[in-house]
C-alpha cells in the first residue's frame, strides 16, 4: 500500500485515498466473481483464458478473437486468425473451466452444462471463501492507514481530535465496503441457486 500523506483538516483527500484503495479489492473481487460459473454463460469466464499462440507469444482469448454469448448455454469464438484455431481450442482444453471446444469450420463453440445441486453447493462455498478473503483485504488496508493515522498523530502532524474523526470515517469506509461485498456475494449465491 502507498502512503498516505495526512494534513490536518483535510478529511476529503483522506477519504479519496482511501476510497481508492479500497476499490482496488472490490474490483478484485468483482472480476473473481465474474470468473466463477453460474450456468450460464458469460464472456467474462473465457475472456481472460492464456492463448499460447505465433511461436510462443502468449495472449488473451479477448486479444486474439471475437467473443459472444448468443445463448444462456453458449459461448462462441471466432478467432481473428484461422490458424490459431487449434491453440485456442488446447488453451481451452488445458483451462480450469472444464468445457470442451466444439470447432465448427472458423468458429468454435462451448456449450456450458447445466450445473448438478452438489456442483452448485461447492460454487456456493467458494463465493462464501472469496466473500471472507475480500473482506480480510479491506480490514487489511483499513489496520495499515489506522497505522499510517497514529504514527501521524505520534509526530504531532495532525491533533488528536483530527485523529479520531479520520478513524471514524476510515471506519465508516470499511463498513461501507464490506457491505458491498456481502451485498454482490450474496447476489452471486442467489444466481447460482436460481439456475
Amino acid at each position: 500500500m502507498t502512503p498516505i500523506l495526512i494534513e490536518e483538516g483535510n478529511i476529503k483527500s483522506f477519504e479519496k485515498l482511501v476510497t481508492a484503495e479500497m476499490e482496488k479489492a472490490m474490483t478484485h473481487f468483482e472480476k473473481e466473481l465474474v470468473g466463477i460459473r453460474t450456468g450460464k454463460a458469460q464472456i467474462g469466464m473465457i475472456e481472460d483464458i492464456k492463448v499460447e499462440c505465433y511461436g510462443g507469444s502468449v495472449m488473451r482469448l479477448r486479444d486474439v478473437a471475437s467473443l459472444a454469448a448468443p445463448d444462456i448455454n453458449m459461448l462462441t469464438i471466432q478467432p481473428w486468425d484461422k490458424g490459431i484455431i487449434s491453440d485456442i481450442e488446447r488453451s481451452i482444453n488445458i483451462s480450469h473451466l472444464g468445457l470442451t471446444p466444439i470447432v465448427d469450420g472458423d468458429i468454435i463453440r462451448l456449450e456450458i452444462p447445466r450445473m448438478t445441486t452438489s456442483r452448485r453447493d461447492e460454487l456456493s462455498k467458494l463465493v462464501g471463501q472469496k466473500i471472507e478473503a475480500s473482506k480480510i483485504d479491506i480490514r487489511n488496508i483499513r489496520k495499515d492507514v489506522q497505522n499510517f493515522v497514529k504514527d501521524a498523530q505520534k509526530g504531532k502532524k495532525i491533533s488528536e481530535d483530527f485523529e479520531k474523526r479520520l478513524q471514524k470515517t476510515l471506519q465508516d469506509l470499511t463498513d461501507n465496503f464490506v457491505n458491498k461485498i456481502d451485498t454482490q456475494g450474496e447476489k452471486k449465491k442467489a444466481e447460482l441457486k436460481a439456475l
